[in-house]
């Protein structure tokens, strides 16, 4: 490639996935001169593949194209050219059982018209195909709306502002000139649905979800867990837009100073703020944290540039606890004396899990007291329910998160000049 006998007119080209792996010596100028990273295809260019693919298929009317693009995350080409045969295969199947052919007889013209392509197959195949270019992460596709989370609305604005909106229209942040937050944390009672807003906001956002569980990620082998850090970061850099989920944070972002032995969870700590706020920029890369115990994190992930938003997720009110209890009963055969009004006002202290377990708990008592023949749940059986399900959270909870907010989480830097930081 770069001796003394000239090439002439020859072009080398290699292709590889894994580039860290060659010898340095062949990725300099002379050699490979040029380096083209082919990424994952975003929205647009997952609709222009799925267009070649699909230009010789009979498809029907109900398949919107634009539609399969916005929900394949993650999908490279090689994965779209999967789902489009896939998808065929599905129609092949459906037809096969009508056909009772001999071997030499021709398939009847009426049977191939049949043979289209529905938007129904193409669901059937996205339960076949997963995206391989998020193989590697734990990744969940959510299906939650905005719908799905009752009460909560200054939150949901609040995560409409810092993921939606940078994500959708990121000139309007380029024309003010300003950058979009990089983190959220979101604390607060167990059972309130941090998880289940970061998920809401990963659909409505068309964004592709990495899922970390937090003590998942701690391994017993000296710099493993600072490796899982770097590669989850790294893969959603390569899937952006993308938003990463650290549940249970305050097992990775526990104080430092405080452990002592091998220091796992403050070398990942470092790993961890090393990546959302280094060298290397994070673009369209959102991270949300979710913790009960927000007094456990290091204050150092609590500056502006980490976690530029915390908020409260408090417990419902009565017109939250009102919305989430028709949530949750909107699917169940309710009876004319259900009064969703009263046990909203009776439900005092309850979280959304609670009100979630509420409902279930009063199908499964009408389903015992008829020996599975009930039609329709009854307000005895809410009743009933309410006497084993208690709520989870008391008056002095909702205090003790409000005094963090305002003695603590406000300012890292009385964090840091609090008595007992040792970090």
């Amino acid at each position: 490639m770069d001796g003394l006998k000239s090439r002439g007119k020859v072009i080398v080209i290699g292709a590889t996935n894994r580039p860290n792996a060659l010898d340095p010596a062949l990725r300099r100028p002379g050699r490979f001169d040029r380096e083209i990273a082919i990424n994952v295809p975003d929205k647009k260019g997952r609709l222009a593949i799925l267009k070649i693919h699909t230009r010789n298929m009979p498809l029907a009317k109900d398949v919107n194209l634009e539609e399969i693009a916005a929900i394949t995350h993650g999908f490279v080409g090689a994965d779209l050219a999967s789902l489009c045969k896939e998808a065929a295969m599905a129609a092949l199947r459906r037809i096969l059982p009508k056909l009772k052919l001999d071997e030499m007889e021709e398939v009847p013209r009426e049977v191939l018209e049949q043979l289209i392509i529905t938007r129904r197959d193409f669901f059937e195949a996205l339960k076949v195909v997963r995206p391989s270019a998020m193989r590697e992460v734990l990744v969940e596709t959510p299906n939650v709306k905005w719908s799905d989370v009752g009460d909560l609305e200054k939150v949901k604005q609040e995560l409409r502002e810092a993921v939606e909106w940078p994500l959708k229209y990121p000139d309007a942040f380029k024309r003010m000139g300003i950058t979009p937050p990089k983190g959220i944390l979101l604390y607060g009672p167990p059972g309130t649905g941090k998880t289940l807003l970061a998920k809401a906001v990963a659909t409505e956002s068309e964004a592709n979800f990495i899922q970390v569980k937090g003590p998942s990620l701690l391994s017993m082998w000296v710099g493993k867990s600072e490796e899982g850090v770097r590669k989850t970061f790294e893969r959603a850099r390569q899937v952006a837009p993308c938003i990463i989920f650290f549940d249970e944070i305050d097992a990775l972002a526990a104080r430092r100073g405080l452990e002592t032995g091998t220091k796992v969870t403050e070398r990942v700590l470092n790993q961890l703020l090393a990546e959302m706020d280094g060298i290397e920029e994070l673009t369209n890369v959102v991270v949300i944290g979710a913790t009960n115990r927000p007094d456990m994190l290091d204050p150092a992930i609590l500056r502006p540039g980490r976690f530029d938003r915390v908020l409260l997720v408090p417990p419902p009110d009565k017109k939250g606890r009102l919305e989430i209890l028709k949530i949750h009963t909107r699917n169940m055969p309710l009876a004319k004396d259900v009064n969703l009004e009263e046990l909203a006002e009776k439900t005092e202290g309850y979280v959304g899990a609670d009100l979630e377990a509420l409902a279930r708990e009063a199908a499964m008592l009408a389903l015992r007291r008829s020996k599975m023949k009930a039609k329709e749940v009854k307000m005895k059986d809410f009743e009933e329910a309410m006497k084993k399900i208690k709520p989870s959270v008391t008056k002095a909870d909702i205090e003790r998160y409000k005094k963090l907010e305002e003695q603590y989480l406000k300012s890292a830097r009385a964090a840091l000049e609090s008595p007992w930081y040792t970090g």
